[in-house]
C-alpha cells in the first residue's frame, strides 16, 4: 500500500497505516509531504498494488508530464477519499493507472472514519458515480436539514450516520457534540447526499457550499463536473459570490492543463449552453495556478470566496 496522505488524518492512520497493521500489509511512504512524482515513483520502485490519495493527488499525478512514463502495472486498486471524486478524474484514475478496483470511502474523523463504501463488485457507474453503501452494523439516512425529517429515496437533504463508528464526542466541548450529534444519536455531517433505490449515496456537496441564486437551490458539484469534461480543464472548483439582484451569482475557478487553450467567461457560456440550465452557468471564470487547499488536501473553498469578493469589490 503506497501511502501518500497525512498520518495524523484518518485517512492516512486508519484507513491507510492500521488497516494494513491488522492484515499485514506493507506499508510504502513515499516522503515526509505529498510529491506527485514521489508517489509514482513509490508504486514503481516498490511494485505498490493500491495508492491512495485525495482527489487533488489524483489529479496531479496524471497531470506530470512525464505521467507516462511511469510503470505502474503492479496497480489494481487502492481508495480515492478525503473530498469529492470528481467522475472523469476517477475514470482515469482506472483507465491509465490501472486501478480497476480502486474504491471510493466516504467518511469522517468523527465517524472513525469510514460511513459508505463501494465494492469490488459495483459497477463502473456505481464507483465512479457514488460513494457507495453504508458500511456493516451502520445506519445512514438522509434528513431535510430545517426539520430533521428523513427524505425519500431520491431527495436531497443531509446525510446522517448512526452506529458504532461515530464519535463519543469533541474533547471538552459539549455544546459542539450536541451541534453534532443528535439526541437519537444520529451524527449530522452537514453534507449534502440523496439515496438511490439501491442503497447507494450520491453526495452533492456540503451544505454551507450550496448557491441559492434567484431562489434557486443550486449545488456546484453537478457543474464541476461538466466542466471537467472540458478539454482546456485540468481542475475546477465552482463557488458563490454576492450578487445585489440574485443574491449570490456563481464563479468558476480553473485549472488548466499545460499547454491547453486559455479560457474566459464567454468560452465557458459557450460551452454550457445547451447543456446546463441558463442559471446554472457561470457569470464569472478566474483561471488561477492553484487552489487553497488544508494540509490534508482538502479545498478551502471560504478562503477563495473571501478573495473573490474582495477582487470583485462586491
Amino acid at each position: 500500500m503506497v501511502i501518500p496522505v497525512p498520518f495524523y488524518h484518518c485517512f492516512g492512520m486508519v484507513i491507510g497505516n492500521l488497516n494494513a497493521l491488522s492484515h499485514g500489509a506493507a506499508t510504502i511512504i513515499p516522503g515526509r509531504g505529498f510529491s506527485p512524482a514521489a508517489a509514482l515513483e513509490a508504486v514503481q520502485d516498490f511494485g505498490g498494488t493500491s495508492l491512495y490519495g485525495v482527489p487533488t493527488m489524483f489529479i496531479a499525478e496524471l497531470a506530470l508530464p512525464d505521467f507516462r512514463s511511469y510503470d505502474l502495472s503492479t496497480l489494481r486498486t487502492g481508495v480515492m477519499a478525503g473530498s469529492l471524486c470528481p467522475i472523469e478524474v476517477m475514470n482515469r484514475v482506472i483507465s491509465e493507472m490501472n486501478m480497476v478496483d480502486v474504491a471510493i470511502c466516504y467518511g469522517m474523523t468523527e465517524t472513525s472514519p469510514v460511513s459508505t463504501m463501494t465494492r469490488k463488485g459495483d459497477t463502473l457507474q456505481q464507483r465512479t458515480e457514488t460513494v457507495g453503501r453504508t458500511m456493516p452494523q451502520l445506519e445512514s439516512r438522509v434528513v431535510d436539514p430545517a426539520t430533521g425529517r428523513s427524505l425519500e429515496r431520491g431527495q436531497i437533504g443531509e446525510l446522517c450516520t448512526r452506529g458504532y463508528a461515530v464519535m463519543a464526542g469533541y474533547w471538552n466541548q459539549p455544546e459542539k457534540t450536541a451541534e453534532a450529534i443528535d439526541a437519537d444519536g444520529w451524527m449530522h455531517t452537514g453534507d449534502l447526499a440523496r439515496m438511490d433505490d439501491d442503497g447507494y449515496v450520491l453526495v452533492e456537496g456540503r451544505i454551507k457550499d450550496m448557491v441559492i441564486r434567484g431562489g434557486e437551490n443550486i449545488y456546484p458539484r453537478e457543474i464541476e463536473e461538466f466542466l471537467y469534461t472540458h478539454p482546456s480543464i485540468q481542475d475546477v472548483q465552482v463557488i458563490g459570490v454576492p450578487d445585489p439582484r440574485y443574491g449570490e451569482e456563481l464563479m468558476a475557478c480553473i485549472i488548466l492543463k499545460p499547454g491547453a487553450e486559455p479560457v474566459d467567461a464567454a468560452a465557458i457560456t459557450e460551452f454550457c449552453r445547451g447543456q446546463l440550465a441558463h442559471y446554472k452557468i457561470p457569470r464569472y471564470v478566474e483561471v488561477r495556478e492553484s487552489f487553497p487547499m488544508t494540509v490534508s488536501g482538502k479545498i478551502r473553498k471560504v478562503q477563495m470566496r473571501e478573495e473573490a469578493v474582495a477582487r470583485l469589490g462586491v
